[in-house]
Protein backbone atom coordinates (compact mmCIF):
# COMPACT_ATOMS: atom_id res chain seq x y z
CA UNK A 1 0.00 0.00 0.00
CA UNK A 2 1.50 3.68 -0.94
CA UNK A 3 1.98 5.98 1.42
CA UNK A 4 1.81 9.65 0.68
CA UNK A 5 3.02 10.51 4.17
CA UNK A 6 6.34 8.48 5.66
CA UNK A 7 7.04 8.78 9.09
CA UNK A 8 10.52 8.30 9.77
CA UNK A 9 12.37 7.76 13.47
CA UNK A 10 15.84 8.42 13.93
CA UNK A 11 17.24 7.18 17.04
CA UNK A 12 20.54 8.54 18.35
CA UNK A 13 22.32 6.80 21.05
CA UNK A 14 25.49 6.83 23.11
CA UNK A 15 26.39 3.16 22.16
CA UNK A 16 27.89 0.68 25.15
CA UNK A 17 31.52 -0.19 24.35
CA UNK A 18 31.47 -3.68 22.67
CA UNK A 19 28.64 -4.53 24.65
CA UNK A 20 25.68 -5.93 22.17
CA UNK A 21 23.27 -6.97 24.64
CA UNK A 22 23.41 -3.82 26.73
CA UNK A 23 23.02 -2.06 23.10
CA UNK A 24 20.05 -4.11 22.36
CA UNK A 25 18.34 -3.40 25.66
CA UNK A 26 19.48 0.67 25.55
CA UNK A 27 17.96 0.90 21.94
CA UNK A 28 14.91 -1.46 22.31
CA UNK A 29 13.82 0.93 25.12
CA UNK A 30 14.31 3.80 23.39
CA UNK A 31 12.22 2.38 20.34
CA UNK A 32 9.47 1.53 23.34
CA UNK A 33 9.29 5.34 23.82
CA UNK A 34 9.00 7.00 20.97
CA UNK A 35 6.58 9.56 21.07
CA UNK A 36 4.62 8.09 18.10
CA UNK A 37 4.63 5.41 15.68
CA UNK A 38 7.02 5.17 12.71
CA UNK A 39 7.27 3.24 9.00
CA UNK A 40 10.96 3.16 9.22
CA UNK A 41 13.31 3.39 12.53
CA UNK A 42 17.08 3.81 11.99
CA UNK A 43 19.82 3.01 14.37
CA UNK A 44 23.41 4.05 14.43
CA UNK A 45 26.30 2.54 12.67
CA UNK A 46 27.67 -0.45 14.43
CA UNK A 47 24.60 -0.54 16.65
CA UNK A 48 25.67 -3.50 18.84
CA UNK A 49 29.23 -2.75 19.03
CA UNK A 50 30.83 0.98 18.89
CA UNK A 51 33.22 1.29 16.09
CA UNK A 52 34.87 -1.29 16.58
CA UNK A 53 37.87 -3.05 15.19
CA UNK A 54 37.60 -6.15 17.45
CA UNK A 55 35.72 -8.18 14.48
CA UNK A 56 37.25 -11.69 15.64
CA UNK A 57 35.94 -11.57 19.02
CA UNK A 58 32.68 -9.28 18.37
CA UNK A 59 31.29 -10.68 14.41
CA UNK A 60 28.04 -12.93 14.99
CA UNK A 61 26.89 -14.75 11.41
CA UNK A 62 23.45 -13.43 9.98
CA UNK A 63 19.93 -14.73 11.13
CA UNK A 64 21.12 -14.96 14.76
CA UNK A 65 21.01 -13.20 18.17
CA UNK A 66 20.75 -9.23 16.47
CA UNK A 67 19.20 -10.70 13.05
CA UNK A 68 16.65 -12.46 15.44
CA UNK A 69 16.60 -8.87 18.23
CA UNK A 70 15.39 -6.87 14.76
CA UNK A 71 13.06 -9.45 13.44
CA UNK A 72 11.14 -8.88 16.62
CA UNK A 73 11.48 -5.32 16.70
CA UNK A 74 10.31 -4.90 13.46
CA UNK A 75 7.02 -7.45 14.40
CA UNK A 76 6.33 -5.13 17.30
CA UNK A 77 6.51 -2.00 15.26
CA UNK A 78 5.48 -2.56 11.64
CA UNK A 79 8.23 -0.53 10.73
CA UNK A 80 10.87 -1.40 8.45
CA UNK A 81 14.03 -1.24 11.05
CA UNK A 82 17.36 -0.70 9.77
CA UNK A 83 21.03 -0.74 11.62
CA UNK A 84 24.64 -1.92 10.83
CA UNK A 85 26.55 -4.73 12.66
CA UNK A 86 29.34 -6.92 12.74
CA UNK A 87 28.82 -9.90 10.34
CA UNK A 88 31.11 -12.46 9.72
CA UNK A 89 30.37 -14.32 6.56
CA UNK A 90 32.70 -17.58 4.76
CA UNK A 91 35.95 -16.13 6.35
CA UNK A 92 35.20 -12.55 6.11
CA UNK A 93 33.89 -9.55 8.46
CA UNK A 94 31.93 -7.19 7.42
CA UNK A 95 30.12 -3.96 8.30
CA UNK A 96 26.71 -4.84 6.93
CA UNK A 97 23.19 -3.14 7.34
CA UNK A 98 20.60 -5.37 8.46
CA UNK A 99 17.14 -3.81 6.54
CA UNK A 100 14.07 -6.23 8.18
CA UNK A 101 11.23 -5.53 7.40
CA UNK A 102 7.61 -6.41 9.75
CA UNK A 103 7.07 -10.16 8.00
CA UNK A 104 10.66 -10.94 8.51
CA UNK A 105 12.67 -10.30 5.29
CA UNK A 106 16.02 -9.40 5.58
CA UNK A 107 17.71 -7.54 3.03
CA UNK A 108 21.74 -6.32 3.33
CA UNK A 109 24.04 -4.24 2.27
CA UNK A 110 27.60 -3.98 2.70
CA UNK A 111 29.41 -1.27 3.50
CA UNK A 112 31.49 -0.27 0.22
CA UNK A 113 34.16 2.54 1.69
CA UNK A 114 36.18 1.63 4.28
CA UNK A 115 37.38 4.39 6.54
CA UNK A 116 40.88 3.86 5.92
CA UNK A 117 42.41 6.36 9.17
CA UNK A 118 40.47 3.91 11.01
CA UNK A 119 42.41 1.13 9.97
CA UNK A 120 38.66 -0.21 9.19
CA UNK A 121 40.14 -1.01 5.15
CA UNK A 122 42.25 -3.79 7.26
CA UNK A 123 39.49 -5.15 8.97
CA UNK A 124 36.44 -5.43 7.25
CA UNK A 125 36.18 -6.45 3.49
CA UNK A 126 34.32 -3.55 1.11
CA UNK A 127 30.81 -4.07 -0.27
CA UNK A 128 30.23 -4.02 -3.57
CA UNK A 129 26.77 -3.48 -4.64
CA UNK A 130 24.08 -0.70 -3.71
CA UNK A 131 20.53 -1.57 -2.26
CA UNK A 132 17.57 -0.03 -3.17
CA UNK A 133 14.24 -1.12 -0.41
CA UNK A 134 10.65 -0.91 -1.25
CA UNK A 135 8.14 0.01 1.33
CA UNK A 136 5.06 1.45 1.34
CA UNK A 137 5.23 3.15 -2.05
CA UNK A 138 8.58 4.59 -1.68
CA UNK A 139 12.13 3.59 -2.39
CA UNK A 140 14.81 4.20 0.13
CA UNK A 141 18.57 3.62 -0.33
CA UNK A 142 20.78 2.99 2.35
CA UNK A 143 24.79 3.64 2.85
CA UNK A 144 26.70 3.85 5.94
CA UNK A 145 29.00 6.55 7.38
CA UNK A 146 32.05 7.38 5.01
CA UNK A 147 29.96 6.48 1.80
CA UNK A 148 28.29 10.06 2.99
CA UNK A 149 31.74 11.83 1.28
CA UNK A 150 31.40 9.90 -2.20
CA UNK A 151 28.33 11.34 -4.18
CA UNK A 152 28.94 9.30 -7.20
CA UNK A 153 27.94 5.67 -4.92
CA UNK A 154 25.27 7.93 -3.94
CA UNK A 155 23.96 9.45 -7.68
CA UNK A 156 20.00 9.08 -7.81
CA UNK A 157 19.70 7.27 -10.87
CA UNK A 158 16.69 8.98 -12.86
CA UNK A 159 15.71 5.53 -14.37
CA UNK A 160 14.95 4.20 -11.21
CA UNK A 161 15.10 6.82 -8.57
CA UNK A 162 14.95 6.55 -4.66
CA UNK A 163 13.16 9.00 -2.77
CA UNK A 164 15.15 8.50 1.14
CA UNK A 165 18.82 8.50 0.73
CA UNK A 166 19.63 7.03 4.69
CA UNK A 167 22.99 7.04 6.46
CA UNK A 168 23.54 5.24 9.36
CA UNK A 169 26.98 6.43 11.30
CA UNK A 170 29.62 6.76 14.03
CA UNK A 171 30.83 10.06 12.64
CA UNK A 172 32.95 11.51 15.33
CA UNK A 173 32.53 15.23 16.38
CA UNK A 174 35.56 16.89 15.04
CA UNK A 175 34.44 16.46 11.65
CA UNK A 176 30.69 17.55 12.66
CA UNK A 177 30.58 20.16 9.80
CA UNK A 178 31.67 17.90 7.10
CA UNK A 179 28.49 15.62 8.02
CA UNK A 180 26.17 18.10 8.18
CA UNK A 181 27.28 20.15 4.83
CA UNK A 182 27.74 17.03 3.02
CA UNK A 183 24.42 15.78 3.96
CA UNK A 184 22.56 18.43 2.74
CA UNK A 185 24.60 18.26 -0.24
CA UNK A 186 23.00 14.85 -1.22
CA UNK A 187 19.80 15.97 -0.51
CA UNK A 188 20.40 18.64 -3.04
CA UNK A 189 22.07 16.83 -5.72
CA UNK A 190 20.22 13.51 -5.28
CA UNK A 191 16.34 15.44 -5.22
CA UNK A 192 15.36 13.47 -2.12
CA UNK A 193 15.04 13.60 1.32
CA UNK A 194 17.59 12.42 3.62
CA UNK A 195 18.38 11.23 6.86
CA UNK A 196 21.58 10.76 9.03
CA UNK A 197 21.54 8.91 11.57
CA UNK A 198 24.93 9.50 14.17
CA UNK A 199 25.76 7.83 17.25
CA UNK A 200 26.71 10.60 20.49
CA UNK A 201 28.94 9.94 23.63
CA UNK A 202 33.06 8.94 23.15
CA UNK A 203 33.79 5.05 22.37
CA UNK A 204 36.33 3.00 23.97
CA UNK A 205 39.62 4.48 21.67
CA UNK A 206 38.07 7.95 23.43
CA UNK A 207 36.76 9.21 20.20
CA UNK A 208 34.06 11.76 21.26
CA UNK A 209 31.13 12.00 18.98
CA UNK A 210 28.36 14.98 18.51
CA UNK A 211 24.98 13.04 17.48
CA UNK A 212 23.48 15.89 14.97
CA UNK A 213 21.37 12.98 13.59
CA UNK A 214 19.79 14.85 10.54
CA UNK A 215 16.05 15.02 8.73
CA UNK A 216 16.41 17.09 5.47
CA UNK A 217 14.25 17.91 3.07
CA UNK A 218 15.15 17.76 -0.91
CA UNK A 219 15.85 21.37 -1.07
CA UNK A 220 18.78 20.77 1.78
CA UNK A 221 16.53 22.64 4.06
CA UNK A 222 17.46 20.71 7.60
CA UNK A 223 13.71 19.52 8.82
CA UNK A 224 15.14 18.19 12.43
CA UNK A 225 18.41 18.02 14.02
CA UNK A 226 18.55 16.38 17.24
CA UNK A 227 21.67 18.18 18.54
CA UNK A 228 24.32 16.48 21.04
CA UNK A 229 22.36 14.39 23.21
CA UNK A 230 20.58 10.80 23.17
CA UNK A 231 17.52 11.62 21.10
CA UNK A 232 15.10 9.99 19.48
CA UNK A 233 12.41 11.58 17.24
CA UNK A 234 9.67 10.56 14.22
CA UNK A 235 9.63 12.82 11.35
CA UNK A 236 7.39 12.85 8.08
CA UNK A 237 8.58 12.73 4.61
CA UNK A 238 5.93 14.19 1.93
CA UNK A 239 5.59 12.12 -1.44
CA UNK A 240 3.37 14.52 -3.14
CA UNK A 241 6.13 17.57 -2.40
CA UNK A 242 8.94 15.55 -3.32
CA UNK A 243 6.91 14.19 -6.85
CA UNK A 244 6.17 18.20 -7.52
CA UNK A 245 9.33 19.25 -7.10
CA UNK A 246 10.91 16.82 -9.11
CA UNK A 247 8.37 17.66 -12.13
CA UNK A 248 9.01 21.39 -11.87
CA UNK A 249 12.91 21.64 -12.13
CA UNK A 250 13.75 17.61 -13.48
CA UNK A 251 17.59 18.44 -12.91
CA UNK A 252 17.87 14.12 -12.40
CA UNK A 253 17.15 13.84 -16.46
CA UNK A 254 20.56 15.85 -17.09
CA UNK A 255 22.76 13.56 -14.58
CA UNK A 256 25.56 11.94 -15.74
CA UNK A 257 25.33 8.19 -16.13
CA UNK A 258 27.42 5.76 -14.06
CA UNK A 259 27.91 1.78 -13.44
CA UNK A 260 26.38 1.53 -9.68
CA UNK A 261 27.26 -2.70 -9.18
CA UNK A 262 31.15 -1.39 -10.06
CA UNK A 263 33.03 -2.58 -7.54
Amino acid sequence: MKTPSLAVALVQADLYWESPTANRAALEEKIAELPEPADVIVLPELFTTGFSMNAAALAEPMNLTTTRWLRQIAAQTQALVLGSVIIQEEGYFYNRLLAVYPDGTCRTYDKRHLFRMGQEHQTYTPGTRRLLLEWKGWRLCPLICYDLRFPVWSRNDPESTYDLLLYVANWPAPRAYAWNTLLRARAIENQSYVVGVNRTGTDGNDWPYAGGSLAVDFLGEVITDLGEAEAARVVHFSKEALEAFRKDFPALLDADAFDYASP
